[in-house]
C-alpha cells in the first residue's frame, strides 16, 4: 500500500516557503514523513504475517477497523474479526461495525460478553475497564481455542502508552498481541493509513463503551446504559458529531466538541436538551462548558488510582 505522497492530517504543512533552501527543507520534511509512514505500514504487515491464524478484537472504530482490514489483506482467510456484543455497546455502533465489515468483506463473527454479571464491574470503580477487558479476552481466548486460532490481537496504538487504560493490564495477562503499537503507529498515522485504504471510518470520532459515561462509584445497570444510549442517539439526531452523555445520577452533563458550541449555546437548543433529558429521567440538565474531553471522568480519580491503571 503506497502512501501516495500523503501526510497524516495532524502533520500537515503550511504553504511552501519561497526561499530555495527553505523549500528544499520543506520538501525533505514531507518526504521523510511519508517514508516513515510507509516503513511503519510495512512493519505492521510483517508483524501480522508472523501471527499465524489470528483473531482481531474488532469494535468498528478507526484503529480496530484498520487493523482488521490490514490483517485480512495480509492473512486472508487465516484471520477473523470478532466483535463483542453486550449492554455496554450502543446499537448504532454495533450496526455500523457490522456494516463496515460487510462493505470491506472482512470475515466477522459476533460473540456475547457478560460483564454485567460481574459484581466488580457493576461496582464501577477505577478498574472497571480492567474487568470489562478481562471478560472480553476470556471469551475470545475460549473462542480461539475452540476454533484453532493461534493468537488474538487488538487495536491499542502508540498514543495509548502511559495513558490511564486499565484494560491494557487484562490484555497483557491474556498475552493479546498489539500489532499497531508494535509497529510504532500513533492515532494520526492510523487515521491517515485508514484514509488511504478508503475505510470510511478513518475520521470517525473515538467512542468508548457506554459504561465509561457513568461517574465512578455509581453502579452500572442496564437501565442506566439504556438512558445514556438514548440520550446520545438524540444528540446524534440533532446533528452533533462528537459528544458524550455523562451520567451523574439525577444530573446529566452533556459534553459537546467546542467547534460545535455555536449550535449548542442557543436558547432553542437549551430547550431541546432539557426536554430530551428530563424525559429520560434526569432532574438537572447541564452543558459542560469545557466541551468534549475523552476520559473526562478520570479527572475525579486520585493519583494513586491513575497510577494503577497505566500501562
Amino acid at each position: 500500500m503506497s502512501s501516495q505522497f500523503s501526510v497524516p492530517s495532524s502533520q500537515k504543512h503550511p504553504a511552501p516557503p519561497t526561499e530555495n533552501w527553505e523549500l528544499f527543507s520543506w520538501i525533505m520534511e514531507i518526504v521523510n514523513t511519508v517514508a516513515m509512514l510507509d516503513r511503519k505500514a510495512e512493519r505492521l504487515r510483517q508483524i501480522l504475517a508472523g501471527c499465524g491464524r489470528l483473531i482481531v478484537a474488532y469494535s468498528g472504530g478507526a484503529d480496530s477497523a484498520f487493523l482488521a482490514w490490514t490483517a485480512h489483506q495480509v492473512l486472508g482467510d487465516q484471520m477473523l474479526a470478532v466483535i463483542a456484543d453486550s449492554a455496554s455497546l450502543a446499537r448504532t455502533h454495533l450496526e455500523d461495525a457490522l456494516a463496515l465489515a460487510r462493505e470491506r468483506e472482512i470475515p466477522l463473527e459476533v460473540v456475547e460478553t457478560q460483564e454485567l454479571e460481574n459484581p466488580a464491574y457493576i461496582r464501577n470503580d477505577a478498574m472497571r475497564c480492567f474487568h470489562c477487558k478481562e471478560e472480553l479476552f476470556t471469551v475470545l481466548e475460549r473462542y480461539r481455542e475452540a476454533r484453532g486460532f493461534d493468537a488474538i490481537a487488538y487495536g491499542v496504538n502508540a498514543d495509548d502508552e502511559g495513558d490511564f487504560r486499565p484494560g491494557q493490564q487484562a490484555a497483557r495477562q491474556h498475552h493479546v498481541l498489539a500489532p499497531l503499537f508494535d509497529a510504532g503507529l500513533n492515532k494520526a498515522e492510523i487515521r491517515e493509513l485508514a484514509r488511504q485504504a478508503e475505510l470510511r471510518v478513518w475520521d470517525k470520532p473515538a467512542s468508548a463503551c457506554l459504561s465509561s459515561r457513568m461517574e465512578y462509584g455509581r453502579a452500572v445497570t442496564r437501565e442506566a446504559l439504556s438512558v445514556i444510549e438514548r440520550g446520545e442517539d438524540a444528540l446524534r439526531a440533532m446533528g452533533f458529531r462528537q459528544f458524550r452523555v455523562r451520567h451523574h445520577g439525577e444530573m446529566v452533563r452533556i459534553e459537546i466538541a467546542l467547534e460545535e458550541f455555536p449550535r449548542a449555546l442557543t436558547a432553542e437548543m437549551a430547550r431541546e436538551f432539557t426536554a430530551v433529558f428530563k424525559a429520560l429521567g434526569f432532574k438537572f440538565v447541564t452543558l459542560d462548558l469545557e466541551g468534549f474531553r475523552s476520559g473526562s471522568m478520570n479527572q475525579l480519580l486520585t493519583a494513586e488510582q491513575l497510577l494503577r491503571g497505566r500501562i
